[in-house]
């Protein structure tokens, strides 16, 4: 796996990871062997085009998995809508005989999932964290402070 960074630009530094997922249109178990591997080499192609890092890939036959490293100027839907047509574009171009197994169509569904990842820690250490803002050590193995509510 690789690792994810700190991206510096002039007014902030950002890590944001995200899980996508997107189902094969039909879900059509058109991700074989040879097609991962061409994915995967579209997605390095795309790393370098674009400010994104690819952390893992993994597919089963009708979908695939995406950890990918985005910068704030992506929103979610622009990333997704990103990855989806420069990789259908590609491996139709590869792979002309998938076009026929979906029809002449798109190679993606219309849906996918999105989930945030954090680097740091899961959802219930990070609430932990946000939460204990401005609380001493001792205070937090003491009892001795008052919970702090929105």
């Amino acid at each position: 796996m690789k690792t994810s960074i700190y991206w510096h630009k002039s007014h902030n530094v950002t890590v944001l990871i995200y899980h996508l997922v997107f189902p094969a249109k039909y879900r059509r178990a058109v991700l074989s062997h040879i097609v991962d591997l061409t994915l995967k080499e579209i997605c390095l192609e795309i790393e370098k085009r674009y400010e994104l890092k690819f952390l893992e890939i993994g597919s089963d036959k009708d979908h695939i998995h995406f950890l990918v490293q985005s910068v704030p100027m992506y929103s979610i839907t622009k990333l997704v809508t990103l990855l989806k047509s420069l990789t259908a574009r590609e491996v139709f171009k590869k792979h002309p005989e998938i076009k026929k197994i979906l029809w002449g169509g798109e190679f993606w569904s219309d849906g996918y999932f999105a989930s945030t990842v954090g680097r740091h820690g899961d959802e219930k250490m990070l609430a932990k964290y946000v939460k204990n803002q401005g609380v001493t050590d001792y205070e937090l193995l003491h009892g001795d402070y008052q919970l702090k509510l929105f």
